[in-house]
Protein backbone atom coordinates (compact mmCIF):
# COMPACT_ATOMS: atom_id res chain seq x y z
CA UNK A 1 0.00 0.00 0.00
CA UNK A 2 1.50 3.31 -1.06
CA UNK A 3 0.62 6.45 0.89
CA UNK A 4 1.83 9.61 -0.88
CA UNK A 5 3.42 12.16 1.45
CA UNK A 6 3.06 15.70 0.14
CA UNK A 7 6.30 17.07 1.49
CA UNK A 8 6.52 20.65 2.75
CA UNK A 9 9.48 22.77 1.65
CA UNK A 10 9.90 24.33 5.09
CA UNK A 11 8.78 24.09 8.72
CA UNK A 12 5.41 25.62 7.88
CA UNK A 13 2.72 25.78 10.50
CA UNK A 14 -0.98 25.04 10.89
CA UNK A 15 -3.12 25.03 14.05
CA UNK A 16 -6.50 23.52 14.94
CA UNK A 17 -8.27 24.80 18.08
CA UNK A 18 -11.45 23.12 19.35
CA UNK A 19 -13.70 25.71 21.02
CA UNK A 20 -16.61 25.12 23.37
CA UNK A 21 -19.99 26.85 22.98
CA UNK A 22 -21.25 27.68 26.47
CA UNK A 23 -24.58 29.13 27.55
CA UNK A 24 -23.67 32.26 29.49
CA UNK A 25 -26.60 31.83 31.89
CA UNK A 26 -26.39 28.13 32.70
CA UNK A 27 -22.63 27.76 31.98
CA UNK A 28 -23.41 24.45 30.24
CA UNK A 29 -22.09 23.25 26.91
CA UNK A 30 -24.86 24.07 24.44
CA UNK A 31 -25.50 23.09 20.83
CA UNK A 32 -25.27 25.86 18.28
CA UNK A 33 -22.47 24.98 15.89
CA UNK A 34 -24.74 23.95 13.02
CA UNK A 35 -26.67 27.23 13.09
CA UNK A 36 -23.60 29.40 13.63
CA UNK A 37 -21.61 27.78 10.83
CA UNK A 38 -24.57 27.94 8.44
CA UNK A 39 -25.03 31.65 9.09
CA UNK A 40 -21.31 32.21 8.77
CA UNK A 41 -21.17 30.43 5.39
CA UNK A 42 -24.65 29.55 4.02
CA UNK A 43 -23.60 28.01 0.72
CA UNK A 44 -20.51 25.94 1.54
CA UNK A 45 -18.33 24.72 4.39
CA UNK A 46 -16.35 27.61 5.81
CA UNK A 47 -12.62 27.42 5.11
CA UNK A 48 -11.43 28.01 8.68
CA UNK A 49 -14.42 27.28 10.98
CA UNK A 50 -15.58 23.67 11.09
CA UNK A 51 -17.93 21.19 12.73
CA UNK A 52 -16.57 18.73 15.26
CA UNK A 53 -18.07 15.62 16.90
CA UNK A 54 -20.33 17.60 19.25
CA UNK A 55 -22.77 20.28 18.16
CA UNK A 56 -21.47 22.36 21.07
CA UNK A 57 -18.04 22.63 19.40
CA UNK A 58 -16.64 24.86 16.69
CA UNK A 59 -13.15 24.08 15.47
CA UNK A 60 -11.15 27.02 14.14
CA UNK A 61 -8.18 26.23 11.89
CA UNK A 62 -5.49 28.19 10.14
CA UNK A 63 -4.26 28.04 6.61
CA UNK A 64 -0.62 27.19 5.90
CA UNK A 65 1.42 29.76 7.82
CA UNK A 66 5.11 30.59 8.02
CA UNK A 67 5.26 31.93 11.58
CA UNK A 68 3.50 31.48 14.87
CA UNK A 69 2.42 35.11 14.81
CA UNK A 70 0.82 34.64 11.41
CA UNK A 71 -0.96 31.49 12.63
CA UNK A 72 -2.38 33.06 15.81
CA UNK A 73 -3.52 36.10 13.82
CA UNK A 74 -5.28 33.70 11.44
CA UNK A 75 -7.06 32.03 14.38
CA UNK A 76 -8.03 35.39 15.86
CA UNK A 77 -9.53 36.52 12.55
CA UNK A 78 -11.76 33.43 12.37
CA UNK A 79 -12.82 33.80 15.99
CA UNK A 80 -13.81 37.40 15.27
CA UNK A 81 -16.12 36.08 12.56
CA UNK A 82 -17.66 33.36 14.73
CA UNK A 83 -18.08 35.35 17.93
CA UNK A 84 -20.98 37.65 16.90
CA UNK A 85 -23.09 34.67 15.84
CA UNK A 86 -22.41 32.95 19.16
CA UNK A 87 -23.15 36.11 21.13
CA UNK A 88 -26.46 36.53 19.34
CA UNK A 89 -27.49 33.13 20.77
CA UNK A 90 -26.33 33.91 24.30
CA UNK A 91 -23.32 31.66 23.86
CA UNK A 92 -19.75 32.32 24.89
CA UNK A 93 -16.59 30.79 23.48
CA UNK A 94 -14.01 29.11 25.69
CA UNK A 95 -11.63 26.19 25.72
CA UNK A 96 -10.25 23.63 28.16
CA UNK A 97 -9.53 19.93 27.81
CA UNK A 98 -12.92 19.14 29.35
CA UNK A 99 -15.95 21.14 30.43
CA UNK A 100 -16.01 21.34 34.24
CA UNK A 101 -19.68 20.47 34.81
CA UNK A 102 -21.58 19.37 31.69
CA UNK A 103 -22.67 15.73 31.48
CA UNK A 104 -21.62 14.15 28.19
CA UNK A 105 -24.96 12.29 27.97
CA UNK A 106 -26.70 15.64 27.32
CA UNK A 107 -24.72 16.45 24.19
CA UNK A 108 -25.91 16.15 20.60
CA UNK A 109 -23.70 14.60 17.93
CA UNK A 110 -23.06 16.58 14.75
CA UNK A 111 -24.88 15.31 11.66
CA UNK A 112 -22.10 13.74 9.63
CA UNK A 113 -21.69 10.16 8.33
CA UNK A 114 -18.16 10.05 9.68
CA UNK A 115 -19.31 10.85 13.22
CA UNK A 116 -22.27 8.47 12.95
CA UNK A 117 -19.91 5.65 12.02
CA UNK A 118 -17.53 6.53 14.86
CA UNK A 119 -20.40 6.32 17.36
CA UNK A 120 -21.68 3.06 15.86
CA UNK A 121 -18.23 1.45 15.92
CA UNK A 122 -16.96 2.71 19.26
CA UNK A 123 -20.23 3.10 21.19
CA UNK A 124 -19.65 4.39 24.75
CA UNK A 125 -15.98 5.08 24.09
CA UNK A 126 -16.95 7.64 21.43
CA UNK A 127 -20.14 8.97 23.02
CA UNK A 128 -18.21 10.25 26.02
CA UNK A 129 -15.66 12.18 23.91
CA UNK A 130 -16.69 15.51 25.39
CA UNK A 131 -13.06 16.59 25.20
CA UNK A 132 -11.19 19.38 23.45
CA UNK A 133 -7.66 19.83 22.17
CA UNK A 134 -5.16 21.88 20.23
CA UNK A 135 -3.42 20.26 17.25
CA UNK A 136 -0.29 21.72 15.68
CA UNK A 137 0.95 20.75 12.21
CA UNK A 138 4.56 21.45 11.27
CA UNK A 139 5.78 20.95 7.71
CA UNK A 140 8.36 18.25 6.98
CA UNK A 141 10.42 17.83 3.82
CA UNK A 142 10.28 14.04 3.42
CA UNK A 143 8.25 11.07 4.70
CA UNK A 144 11.25 9.31 6.26
CA UNK A 145 12.09 12.50 8.14
CA UNK A 146 8.49 12.56 9.37
CA UNK A 147 8.74 9.08 10.87
CA UNK A 148 12.07 9.85 12.54
CA UNK A 149 10.54 13.00 14.01
CA UNK A 150 7.42 11.22 15.30
CA UNK A 151 9.68 8.85 17.23
CA UNK A 152 11.93 11.60 18.60
CA UNK A 153 9.08 13.98 19.43
CA UNK A 154 7.34 11.30 21.48
CA UNK A 155 9.95 11.82 24.20
CA UNK A 156 8.41 15.28 24.72
CA UNK A 157 4.84 14.08 25.19
CA UNK A 158 5.04 14.59 28.99
CA UNK A 159 6.48 18.08 28.49
CA UNK A 160 3.62 19.16 26.22
CA UNK A 161 0.98 17.46 28.35
CA UNK A 162 2.17 18.91 31.65
CA UNK A 163 2.42 22.39 30.15
CA UNK A 164 -1.06 22.31 28.60
CA UNK A 165 -2.99 20.20 31.11
CA UNK A 166 -6.39 21.83 31.48
CA UNK A 167 -8.86 19.07 32.32
CA UNK A 168 -8.95 18.44 36.07
CA UNK A 169 -12.77 18.31 36.16
CA UNK A 170 -15.19 15.82 34.64
CA UNK A 171 -18.97 15.91 34.98
CA UNK A 172 -18.86 18.22 38.00
CA UNK A 173 -16.14 16.47 39.99
CA UNK A 174 -12.41 16.75 40.46
CA UNK A 175 -10.73 13.76 38.82
CA UNK A 176 -7.50 14.14 40.75
CA UNK A 177 -5.71 14.39 37.41
CA UNK A 178 -4.17 17.36 35.68
CA UNK A 179 -5.33 16.01 32.31
CA UNK A 180 -8.39 13.77 32.37
CA UNK A 181 -8.81 14.40 28.64
CA UNK A 182 -5.67 12.47 27.75
CA UNK A 183 -6.91 9.37 29.57
CA UNK A 184 -10.43 9.60 28.11
CA UNK A 185 -9.09 9.85 24.58
CA UNK A 186 -6.80 6.86 25.11
CA UNK A 187 -9.93 4.74 25.34
CA UNK A 188 -10.14 4.65 21.55
CA UNK A 189 -8.18 1.65 20.24
CA UNK A 190 -6.14 3.65 17.71
CA UNK A 191 -5.46 6.66 19.95
CA UNK A 192 -2.64 7.33 22.40
CA UNK A 193 1.08 6.84 21.99
CA UNK A 194 2.34 6.49 18.41
CA UNK A 195 3.65 3.18 17.14
CA UNK A 196 7.42 3.23 16.80
CA UNK A 197 8.03 2.61 13.10
CA UNK A 198 11.43 2.86 11.47
CA UNK A 199 10.60 4.48 8.14
CA UNK A 200 7.81 5.39 5.70
CA UNK A 201 7.70 1.92 4.16
CA UNK A 202 7.02 0.39 7.57
CA UNK A 203 4.32 3.03 8.21
CA UNK A 204 2.67 2.12 4.88
CA UNK A 205 2.83 -1.57 5.75
CA UNK A 206 1.36 -1.01 9.20
CA UNK A 207 -1.53 1.05 7.84
CA UNK A 208 -2.16 -1.55 5.13
CA UNK A 209 -2.45 -4.22 7.82
CA UNK A 210 -4.92 -2.15 9.84
CA UNK A 211 -7.08 -1.60 6.77
CA UNK A 212 -6.82 -5.18 5.53
CA UNK A 213 -7.86 -6.57 8.91
CA UNK A 214 -10.81 -4.19 9.25
CA UNK A 215 -9.35 -2.27 12.19
CA UNK A 216 -9.73 1.02 10.29
CA UNK A 217 -11.15 2.09 6.95
CA UNK A 218 -8.69 4.94 6.41
CA UNK A 219 -5.56 6.30 8.03
CA UNK A 220 -7.62 9.25 9.27
CA UNK A 221 -8.91 6.89 11.97
CA UNK A 222 -5.49 6.66 13.61
CA UNK A 223 -5.44 9.33 16.32
CA UNK A 224 -1.97 9.06 17.81
CA UNK A 225 -0.67 11.76 20.15
CA UNK A 226 1.86 12.55 17.41
CA UNK A 227 1.35 11.34 13.86
CA UNK A 228 2.50 12.01 10.31
CA UNK A 229 -0.14 13.67 8.15
CA UNK A 230 0.52 12.60 4.55
CA UNK A 231 -2.02 14.93 2.93
CA UNK A 232 -0.57 18.05 4.51
CA UNK A 233 3.05 16.89 4.52
CA UNK A 234 3.35 17.53 8.25
CA UNK A 235 4.01 16.05 11.62
CA UNK A 236 0.89 16.66 13.71
CA UNK A 237 1.24 17.08 17.47
CA UNK A 238 -2.14 16.22 19.02
CA UNK A 239 -1.11 15.74 22.64
CA UNK A 240 -2.04 19.20 24.00
CA UNK A 241 -5.18 19.65 26.07
CA UNK A 242 -7.52 22.38 24.91
CA UNK A 243 -5.98 25.71 25.89
CA UNK A 244 -7.99 28.64 27.26
CA UNK A 245 -5.98 31.45 25.68
CA UNK A 246 -4.50 32.28 22.32
CA UNK A 247 -1.23 33.16 24.04
CA UNK A 248 -0.91 29.54 25.25
CA UNK A 249 -1.86 28.22 21.81
CA UNK A 250 0.98 30.31 20.38
CA UNK A 251 3.31 28.88 23.03
CA UNK A 252 2.57 25.29 22.00
CA UNK A 253 2.88 26.17 18.32
CA UNK A 254 6.25 27.81 18.94
CA UNK A 255 7.60 24.86 20.90
CA UNK A 256 6.35 22.45 18.23
CA UNK A 257 7.81 24.39 15.32
CA UNK A 258 11.14 24.88 17.07
CA UNK A 259 11.51 21.18 17.86
CA UNK A 260 10.66 20.04 14.33
CA UNK A 261 12.97 22.63 12.77
CA UNK A 262 15.79 21.61 15.10
CA UNK A 263 15.31 17.92 14.32
CA UNK A 264 15.23 18.69 10.60
CA UNK A 265 18.61 20.37 10.84
CA UNK A 266 20.07 17.52 12.89
CA UNK A 267 19.00 14.97 10.28
CA UNK A 268 20.59 17.10 7.56
CA UNK A 269 23.84 17.05 9.52
CA UNK A 270 23.79 13.25 9.50
CA UNK A 271 22.59 12.66 13.06
CA UNK A 272 20.19 9.83 13.87
CA UNK A 273 17.31 10.99 16.05
CA UNK A 274 16.73 9.01 19.25
CA UNK A 275 13.88 6.53 19.71
CA UNK A 276 12.83 6.46 23.38
CA UNK A 277 11.75 3.23 25.05
CA UNK A 278 7.99 2.73 24.93
CA UNK A 279 7.64 1.83 28.60
CA UNK A 280 9.30 5.13 29.52
CA UNK A 281 6.91 7.03 27.23
CA UNK A 282 3.91 5.30 28.76
CA UNK A 283 4.99 5.97 32.33
CA UNK A 284 5.98 9.58 31.66
CA UNK A 285 2.70 10.33 29.90
CA UNK A 286 0.81 8.96 32.88
CA UNK A 287 2.88 11.03 35.32
CA UNK A 288 2.19 14.21 33.33
CA UNK A 289 -1.53 13.42 33.12
CA UNK A 290 -1.70 12.76 36.86
CA UNK A 291 0.60 15.42 38.31
CA UNK A 292 0.98 18.01 35.54
CA UNK A 293 3.82 20.43 36.21
CA UNK A 294 4.59 18.70 39.51
CA UNK A 295 5.48 15.42 37.79
CA UNK A 296 8.89 13.83 38.01
CA UNK A 297 9.61 12.18 34.67
CA UNK A 298 11.94 9.29 33.95
CA UNK A 299 15.17 10.16 32.19
CA UNK A 300 17.52 7.42 31.10
CA UNK A 301 17.06 3.98 32.60
CA UNK A 302 16.89 4.74 36.29
CA UNK A 303 16.82 8.50 36.86
CA UNK A 304 14.03 11.02 37.34
CA UNK A 305 13.82 14.76 36.85
CA UNK A 306 11.15 17.39 37.59
CA UNK A 307 9.28 18.15 34.39
CA UNK A 308 9.44 21.84 35.34
CA UNK A 309 13.22 21.77 35.12
CA UNK A 310 13.07 19.81 31.87
CA UNK A 311 10.69 22.36 30.36
CA UNK A 312 12.83 25.33 31.36
CA UNK A 313 15.88 23.70 29.83
CA UNK A 314 13.95 22.77 26.68
CA UNK A 315 12.73 26.33 26.20
CA UNK A 316 16.29 27.58 26.61
CA UNK A 317 17.63 24.98 24.16
CA UNK A 318 15.00 26.00 21.60
CA UNK A 319 15.91 29.70 21.80
CA UNK A 320 18.20 29.62 18.70
CA UNK A 321 15.44 27.98 16.66
CA UNK A 322 12.94 30.53 17.96
CA UNK A 323 15.21 33.34 16.81
CA UNK A 324 15.41 31.79 13.34
CA UNK A 325 11.66 31.26 13.17
CA UNK A 326 10.59 34.56 14.70
CA UNK A 327 8.77 33.13 17.73
CA UNK A 328 10.97 34.16 20.67
CA UNK A 329 8.11 35.99 22.37
CA UNK A 330 5.73 33.06 22.01
CA UNK A 331 8.31 30.58 23.28
CA UNK A 332 8.90 32.80 26.33
CA UNK A 333 5.33 31.97 27.37
CA UNK A 334 6.67 28.61 28.59
CA UNK A 335 8.41 30.32 31.51
CA UNK A 336 5.34 32.47 32.21
CA UNK A 337 3.18 29.36 32.56
CA UNK A 338 5.79 27.60 34.68
CA UNK A 339 5.93 30.62 36.98
CA UNK A 340 2.22 31.40 37.12
CA UNK A 341 0.51 28.07 36.67
CA UNK A 342 -0.94 25.89 33.93
CA UNK A 343 -4.67 25.92 33.24
CA UNK A 344 -5.49 22.96 35.51
CA UNK A 345 -3.82 24.84 38.38
CA UNK A 346 -5.63 28.09 37.59
CA UNK A 347 -8.96 26.28 37.44
CA UNK A 348 -8.38 24.63 40.81
CA UNK A 349 -7.33 27.95 42.30
CA UNK A 350 -10.60 29.54 41.15
CA UNK A 351 -12.60 26.61 42.55
CA UNK A 352 -10.82 26.86 45.89
CA UNK A 353 -11.38 30.62 46.07
CA UNK A 354 -15.10 30.19 45.32
CA UNK A 355 -15.73 27.42 47.81
CA UNK A 356 -15.79 24.70 45.17
CA UNK A 357 -18.18 26.47 42.79
CA UNK A 358 -17.33 25.11 39.33
CA UNK A 359 -19.59 27.70 37.70
CA UNK A 360 -16.91 30.17 38.74
CA UNK A 361 -14.36 28.00 36.91
CA UNK A 362 -16.45 28.23 33.74
CA UNK A 363 -16.63 32.00 34.16
CA UNK A 364 -12.85 32.17 34.56
CA UNK A 365 -12.34 30.16 31.36
CA UNK A 366 -14.70 32.46 29.47
CA UNK A 367 -12.82 35.48 30.82
CA UNK A 368 -9.41 34.05 29.92
CA UNK A 369 -10.51 33.30 26.37
CA UNK A 370 -11.70 36.88 25.94
CA UNK A 371 -8.54 38.29 27.53
CA UNK A 372 -6.29 36.17 25.32
CA UNK A 373 -3.80 35.35 28.07
CA UNK A 374 -3.91 33.64 31.49
CA UNK A 375 -5.57 35.38 34.42
CA UNK A 376 -4.06 34.64 37.82
CA UNK A 377 -5.72 35.15 41.17
CA UNK A 378 -3.90 37.56 43.53
CA UNK A 379 -3.28 34.69 45.93
CA UNK A 380 -3.31 31.09 44.76
CA UNK A 381 -3.47 28.01 47.00
CA UNK A 382 -0.25 26.09 47.43
CA UNK A 383 -1.69 22.88 48.86
CA UNK A 384 -3.22 19.99 46.98
CA UNK A 385 -6.97 19.69 46.46
CA UNK A 386 -6.57 15.97 45.84
CA UNK A 387 -3.62 13.67 45.64
CA UNK A 388 -0.25 14.06 47.22
CA UNK A 389 1.92 16.08 44.83
CA UNK A 390 0.46 19.56 44.99
CA UNK A 391 -1.87 19.25 41.99
CA UNK A 392 -3.80 22.33 43.07
CA UNK A 393 -0.93 24.46 41.89
CA UNK A 394 2.54 25.29 43.00
CA UNK A 395 3.66 28.68 44.14
CA UNK A 396 4.92 31.05 41.46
Amino acid sequence: MQIPFHSSPSSSLGIEWELQLVDRDTRQLTSGAAEILHELSPDAEHATAKHELLQSTVEVITGVCSTVREATADLAATIALVQPFATARGLGLMCAGTHPVTQWQTQQISVNPRYAKLIEDMQWLARRLQIFGVHVHVGVRSPDKAMAMVNALSAYIPHFLALTASSPYWKGGDTGLASARSKIFEGLPTAGLPQQLTDWAEFEGYMATLIRTGTIESIKEVWWDIRPHPTYGTVELRIADGLPTIAEVGMVAALSQCLVDTFDREIDKGYTLPVPKRWVLQENKWRAARYGLDADIIVGEDGVRPVRAALRELAQDMRPAAERLGCVEELAMVDRVLDGGASYQRQRAVAAASGGDLSAVVDSLLAEFEAGSPIYLPVRPTTSVVGDQGVAGASA
